[in-house]
Order: C-alpha cells, then sequence, then structure tokens
C-alpha cells in the first residue's frame, strides 16, 4: 500500500449497525410523498394544517436548482454544518471548488463534519483536501458503509435525495423529521472513525480499514446482495470487489464464488 490511506484507532465500526440506517432516505421520501398526497386529498376548509407540513417538505427538482438551494442554505449557516458523502472520492474540481467557503466558515467559527466511505481514503484528491480542511479546523471520519447523502444546516434544514439518481432532492424544514436525521447522523458518526492525515503509518492504517471493508462485504453476501449493489453500497469498483473475493477465497480456502458462500453462510449461522 502506498501513503494515500490514513492511520485509523480503534476497532472497526460495526457493519450490521450501519446496515441499519441504508434504508432512511427512502423512507424520508416516501413519507415526504404520503403528506403531500394526504394534503391535495383534504378539503381546503381542513387541509391547513396538512398543508403547513407539506410546506416544510419541498421537492427540488432540477439538479442546478437543487445546487442552488444548498449553497443558500450553507451561505446562512451560523453554527454548524453536517454531511454524509457516499460513494466514494468526489472529484478533484469540486473538492477545489468547496475549500474556499469551508474555511470562511470554519474561521468563523461554524463547526463542520463530513462522513465519507473508507474507499475515499485511497483516493490523493480527499486525501488532500482533508489533510486541508482539518486544518482548518473540519472534522472527517469514515464508515464502510452508511445512509444516502445527507446535508444539515443548523439543526434546522436538511437536505436528501428524491430519487436514486440524485436528479432530485426533498428540503427538509420539518423539525421533528431534521431532529430524526440528526440523531441518525450522529449514531453513524459515533461508528466512523476519524481520517487524520498520517501518511507515514500507511501500513497500519490498511490493516485497519480492509479488515472492515472484508466484514462488511462478506456479510452482504450472505444477504444475497448483488456485486453491483454491494460495490454501491461501499464506494468501490466491481473489479476491487473482485480483488476482494478472490482473497476472501484464498483466506477461506474456496475454490470458487459458490464455495465461499456456502462457506461464510455457514459461518453467519
Amino acid at each position: 500500500m502506498d501513503d494515500s490511506i490514513c492511520e485509523v484507532e480503534g476497532e472497526p465500526p460495526s457493519p450490521c449497525t450501519a446496515r441499519e440506517l441504508i434504508d432512511i432516505s427512502t423512507r424520508l421520501k416516501e413519507e415526504a410523498e404520503r403528506v403531500q398526497k394526504i394534503a391535495a386529498t383534504l378539503p381546503a376548509e381542513s387541509s391547513t394544517r396538512s398543508n403547513a407540513h407539506s410546506e416544510r417538505l419541498i421537492y427540488v427538482e432540477d439538479v442546478r436548482e437543487i445546487s442552488r438551494s444548498i449553497q443558500a442554505s450553507v451561505r446562512s449557516v451560523s453554527g454548524e454544518v453536517l454531511t454524509a458523502q457516499p460513494d466514494g472520492p468526489r472529484p478533484r474540481d469540486v473538492l477545489n471548488e468547496s475549500m474556499d467557503v469551508m474555511r470562511e466558515h470554519l474561521e468563523r467559527g461554524v463547526s463542520m463534519r463530513t462522513l465519507y466511505h473508507h474507499s475515499a481514503r485511497f483516493d490523493a484528491a480527499t486525501k488532500d483536501y482533508v489533510r486541508i480542511v482539518i486544518g482548518y479546523g473540519a472534522q472527517v471520519r469514515t464508515l464502510p458503509e452508511f445512509f444516502e447523502r445527507i446535508i444539515i444546516v443548523d439543526r434546522a434544514t436538511a437536505f436528501i435525495p428524491a430519487n436514486a439518481e440524485r436528479t432530485a432532492a426533498v428540503k427538509v424544514e420539518e423539525p421533528a423529521v431534521v431532529s430524526f436525521l440528526v440523531d441518525v447522523f450522529e449514531r453513524a458518526w459515533s461508528l466512523a472513525k476519524p481520517y487524520p492525515f498520517s501518511p507515514s503509518f500507511a501500513a497500519q492504517a490498511a490493516s485497519e480499514v480492509i479488515p472492515s471493508i472484508r466484514e462488511t462485504i462478506k456479510s452482504l453476501l450472505v444477504d444475497g446482495r448483488t456485486d453491483k449493489e454491494i460495490s454501491r453500497r461501499l464506494a468501490i469498483s466491481q473489479r476491487a470487489l473482485q480483488s476482494h473475493i478472490s482473497q476472501m477465497k484464498k483466506d477461506f480456502g474456496a475454490e470458487n464464488r459458490f464455495q465461499l458462500g456456502y462457506i461464510l453462510g455457514r459461518e453467519a449461522k
């Protein structure tokens, strides 16, 4: 391994607990749709309260409009921004664009915490970005897998995807729902491990991160997940996944994928 990984201390996060958080965004989207449908069917004189709730769950359809809405909320932040960024490393230009905004907020005392997948530790651009923002005072942690993309501003406004393609979003201003999302984030944060910029400990870090990734792969294989699903949930390529599975077959003495699945299933029982 090269120095693109950083030191991680402590036990790996529990993949089972992390997986329990994955369906939250879907459930919230369904709840938003349910509230809007109810509001649309009620008589005008009896729908005031439902409409008020519906206005706190706002659909944003256009990708550019989503970006503008998020930027507007973040610009007005006064105390805290919480973000979860799944799907592994982000493009260098996207990271560079957010650098000045991050620095401005952090210098005036705003708390900023970000969750990434473990796989982001292997990306040079992300490593450079994390090194800089940690220097400004941000906090960054990683998990093998976690729930969908989320941004929470001042524990008052949250943004979550409204579809699998992330071409639509829901802006959530309903206090009960935002409070729920904050609790979910905090639970995931407590399971995550710090991402300090310590390249001299690269080999030691690999021994922490890779076993955690492989434990999650084992659990997902036993659950019957496809390679495409596993790759997406861990934010790694299918080629990288096959490399992990190949090593797992050697570790378990399995001659093929079917035999590996049998051994893992028996071990799980």
